[in-house]
């Protein structure tokens, strides 16, 4: 059992250097969050400016009331170390611990547990739905819902130890991107759900609110009951698939570009995967913002439709007014994305008047075969997400269950509604500041999937900033100044 008290004197000072830039700040690592860990990664790391033990602000900020950045590692559902200050190993730049730091945040990162957690390199899956006998370090208690549970137990932690920790507990904002947009996304929907406790009990988590200020969501990959009919209703037209793939070489893991084909079976499969889609969303009730109900007919057609391309529009009329004078993206956006080449695109001076969807999605390309989440043969990522111990991989929807060629059986419904954040806007202490954006050409879900989200939260009241950047793929922390512009026009 492990004490959770915070110790203020166990530091080290460092001093971070990139570029011109430099940051001295305490750090308090290694820090277990939980009484009863299931994995060594559930740890977290409080980085402070050194600034501030000497009475000075930062932007307006101090010790005590500078806001909590909570950023997250977690990518694919894999297990996510605890973030140190440095270089972000996507992109190669600064990251955000580094940046929000010189920002006068104090910065809280949380190591959470994944689908591999516990698993052995030589461990493989064949076919997946029988028991396994392993000989893991570890048992395999990375599967959903670990990602969430681990994530409350680290906020419950800082809240547990509110007068000795850096920083205002009463102003944490998480942050993430793909899985990690999805965590942060569950973490700002799902404060203090009582779904949970059994689960934070078991690691051992603080009896304490895990609730919080604020979500910052980058392409969240959520919602996977329906993101399988929401792909098909936006990319059924495309039979060509453009993906990357990793493989290993001498000199480590490389992508390598993947175009295939859907053969007739996934045509079938896409078809009546989008005929699915409609009726989800009418049984949603959702408006926008002039109260006009969004549906869809059969067809995939309606003002649900009209409604997911107006962001589309926003988005191409923002880039043509902007990229002949501001600094943009370029490193980031994805080749031939380039607003004056959208011949799918009629412009009235830089007014949208009009956008072929179907041109649009052929610009874009589709980029994972059908079904693109809850594979028929339980080799995606989301299908081990609902492993467990026994079993490697299972479906979460009746659809895959019922095609599977495998012999998959379903994962348990309260365990897929525990990582779906949509399920409990409203239901708990959903928090009322939200930020989401997802690429304009981001192909790894339809962007039906962030439009939903966004738009539950709007039509119960949360005040939400969401949009689809021009030209960029699935990624994130790319407008991190804007991003915390929004933060501290809440937190001020």
């Amino acid at each position: 059992m492990y004490d959770l008290t915070f110790d203020p004197e166990k530091y080290e000072i460092k001093t971070c250097e990139l570029g011109n830039r430099s940051i001295t700040y305490r750090a308090f690592e290694h820090i277990v969050y939980c009484a009863n860990p299931a994995s060594k990664i559930q740890t977290l790391n409080i980085y402070v400016p050194e600034e501030y033990y000497s009475g000075k602000t930062i932007n307006g900020y101090s010790l005590n009331t500078a806001p909590i950045f909570a950023p997250n590692t977690v990518g694919g559902y894999m297990e996510g170390p605890a973030m140190e200050v440095g270089i972000d190993r996507f992109n190669h730049k600064p990251n955000s611990a580094f940046e929000a730091l010189l920002h006068g945040y104090v910065v809280m990162c949380a190591g959470i547990r994944g689908r591999n957690t516990g698993m052995h390199s030589k461990e493989f899956f064949v076919g997946g739905t029988g028991k396994e006998n392993t000989e893991n370090q570890e048992k395999r208690s990375g599967r959903a819902p670990a990602l969430i549970v681990d994530m409350k137990a680290a906020i419950r932690y800082m809240r547990h130890n509110a007068k000795t920790v850096p920083g205002d507990v009463e102003k944490i904002i998480t942050n993430g991107t793909s899985a990690g947009g999805a965590l942060s996304a569950l973490a700002g929907a799902t404060g203090n759900a009582k779904q949970y406790e059994s689960y934070l009990k078991a690691i051992g988590a603080a009896e304490e609110r895990d609730d919080i200020f604020a979500a910052s969501c980058y392409c969240p990959i959520h919602n996977l009951e329906h993101a399988d009919a929401a792909y098909e209703w936006l990319f059924q037209k495309e039979p060509v698939f453009h993906m990357m793939k990793f493989e290993m070489s001498p000199k480590g893991p490389k992508m390598i570009p993947v175009v295939g084909e859907l053969s007739d079976e996934q045509k079938k499969l896409s078809a009546e995967l989008k005929a699915e889609f409609p009726a989800y969303v009418n049984s949603l009730g959702l408006k926008d913002d002039n109260g006009i109900e969004l549906t869809l007919e059969e067809n995939g057609e309606g003002t649900f439709k009209d409604y997911v391309m107006s962001f589309v529009s926003a988005s191409a009329k923002k880039e043509k007014e902007t990229h002949d004078t501001s600094v943009r993206l370029s490193d980031l956006a994805v080749p031939g994305s380039n607003i004056d080449e959208q011949e799918y695109i009629t412009f009235e001076g830089n007014q949208v008047k009009k956008i072929d969807t179907d041109a649009y999605v052929k610009k874009i390309t589709r980029m994972k075969p059908t079904p693109a989440f809850d594979a028929l043969s339980l080799e995606s990522p989301e299908n081990e997400e609902f492993g467990d111990d026994e079993v490697m991989a299972r479906h979460f929807t009746e659809f895959a269950e019922k095609h599977s060629k495998v012999g998959g059986v379903k994962a348990d419904e309260q365990i897929i509604k525990l990582l779906n954040p949509t399920e409990f806007i409203g239901e708990c202490d959903t928090t009322k500041n939200w930020r989401i954006r997802h690429g304009a050409f981001d192909r790894d879900t339809s962007i039906a999937i962030p439009v939903i989200l966004a738009t539950m939260l709007k039509n119960k009241g949360y005040e939400v900033d969401f949009s689809l950047p021009w030209g960029l793929p699935h990624s994130g922390d790319y407008d991190l100044e804007e991003l915390f512009a929004w933060i501290d026009k809440l937190a001020k």
